[in-house]
């Protein structure tokens, strides 16, 4: 049974309508999305470990360490498809065009190997894309926030407690906000090192007022390690793409430990484009490069 938690019966059945919607919109997500593929863009400002020990003295050694960050500009294309193994999860996938603007792969290229990956039976093939992304300097990459709408399928729906909150506006849209508990399923899963932690989720969802189309999901992870508390925040904005379902726009994610932010991801991507004709990509005989064990 669904766990309703809105106090007024209007937001209960406002909240109906609204989790139809995200239903809706998650299915046609779930259906769509390995078949499209964008340029997406990550920003990251991640805060430099330390290498070495430097003692301080005098006033300086009542002052906390000046936090010094190191900035990452990276282009890839970008897109969906699950692993063989977990067939019912979709990943998001990317072949790296450049970093901090320099080139790494050339367009085309790149397009027929993610093309490949998509297609391809292997998970080797898959795998080695999700390893090489995290090779370019980046420091706790923040990955597959863009398809966070499927925490919303009907068949996960009653794993939520909702509760309504409020009103406010998003550009120029009017929208309706619900903020949401999770109280069964595995919640996100944060990997550290060879550590795999998971968390229930904390969050809201707001949607356009006039037809409850999903446009903002905003997730909150909190644990703690070594004894400080550390919180991971993350915002995703979708936008309804030419093709008919909803696409990520941008995400934001931040990691904030001891209430300073470490780690802080800023993704942005062009508007999706088929991966037949506008993308421009053959479906021909390239062969596979041999995957090293």
């Amino acid at each position: 049974m669904l766990a309703l938690a809105a106090s007024a019966p209007a937001a209960d059945e406002q909240l109906e309508r609204i989790l139809s919607r995200l239903a809706e919109e998650a299915e046609a997500f779930r259906n769509a999305a390995p078949t499209v593929v964008a340029e997406e863009t990550l920003k990251q400002r991640a805060a430099k470990k330390q290498s070495r020990l430097r003692p301080r003295i005098g006033a300086a050694a009542t002052r906390a360490p000046e936090v010094k960050y190191q900035t990452r500009e990276v282009v890839s294309e970008y897109s969906y498809s699950a692993l063989r193994e977990s067939p019912n999860m979709l990943h998001e996938f990317r072949q790296v065009l450049s970093v901090d603007g320099k080139p790494v792969t050339a367009r085309e290229k790149a397009r027929q190997t993610l093309a490949m990956g998509m297609r391809s039976a292997d998970d080797r093939l898959k795998k080695r894309m999700l390893e090489e992304f995290e090779k370019h300097g980046l420091v706790g990459a923040a990955t597959d926030f863009g398809q966070v709408i499927l925490l919303f399928e009907k068949r996960r729906q009653s794993g939520y407690e909702f509760e309504f909150a409020g009103k406010s506006r998003i550009g120029a849209e009017s929208v309706a906000g619900f903020s949401f508990r999770q109280t069964e399923g595995e919640g996100v899963t944060i990997i550290e090192g060879r550590n795999l932690i998971r968390r229930p989720l904390l969050g809201e969802i707001w949607v356009r007022e006039e037809d409850n189309l999903p446009l903002r999901v905003r997730l909150v992870a909190v644990r703690e390690q070594g004894g400080q508390v550390i919180r991971d925040e993350a915002t995703v904005d979708y936008v309804l793409s030419q093709h008919g379902f909803l696409t990520p726009a941008a995400v934001t994610h931040r990691q904030i430990a001891g209430g300073q932010t470490v780690v802080e991801n800023s993704f942005q991507y062009a508007p999706f484009r088929k991966f037949s004709a506008e993308a421009e990509i053959k479906f021909t005989d390239v062969p596979l490069e041999p995957v090293k064990p």
